[in-house]
């Protein structure tokens, strides 16, 4: 799929444009995507298809099999070309998602150009506040090993889920309490 950007040129200057979708592209999610999931995924370059490249191999499966085993049913995974971060709210909307999240490459440059970043809504919907989402960043194999933040975001999204909530709305997860401590002999 591909945002009404047609070039890296205009992603970069019009930022808006990644944002959004044709009637066209969006009849086409519609289609070919499963309604109703608990969770959407799907990658976007973003800034950089190399972090896209670098780390979806091994996060996505490691994140599909972790809401697997949170009893959560997954969409239909598919890639966004020029695709900014807000393009998870029309997606979100069009397939009736619980919780959307959007695997997107970063700014290359800063510490490497192979960074990934996770961005996820409960419930996204177009003009929700940024407040709203969360995410998970730095993920590559010199930050968050991509593997082990598969299974974190799993584990998260299961917590959005359990609570209805993403972003400032999300409460923290509470420890398990500690054992008593066993008598001495």
């Amino acid at each position: 799929m591909q945002t009404l950007c047609s070039s890296k040129d205009e992603f970069l200057t019009r930022p808006d444009l990644g944002t959004r979708f044709s009637d066209e592209t969006m009849a086409e999610i519609r289609q070919r995507c499963a309604a109703g999931p608990d969770v959407q995924v799907y990658v976007a370059d973003g800034l950089s298809s190399t972090a896209v490249e670098a780390n979806v191999p091994d996060l996505f499966p490691a994140l599909v099999q972790g809401l697997k085993l949170h009893g959560l049913s997954v969409g239909t995974p598919f890639c966004v070309r020029f695709g900014r971060v807000r393009s998870m709210e029309p997606i979100s909307e069009a397939l009736g998602a619980k919780v959307t999240c959007v695997l997107l490459g970063e700014r290359p440059g800063l510490a490497t150009p192979e960074s990934l970043s996770a961005y996820i809504g409960y419930r996204a919907t177009v003009g929700m506040s940024e407040a709203d989402r969360t995410c998970v960043s730095n993920i590559h194999r010199d930050g968050t090993n991509p593997t082990e933040a598969g299974a974190h975001i799993a584990d998260l999204i299961a917590e959005m889920v359990r609570q209805q909530a993403s972003g400032a709305n999300l409460k923290p997860c509470r420890a398990a309490p500690a054992p008593a401590p066993r008598a001495g002999p």
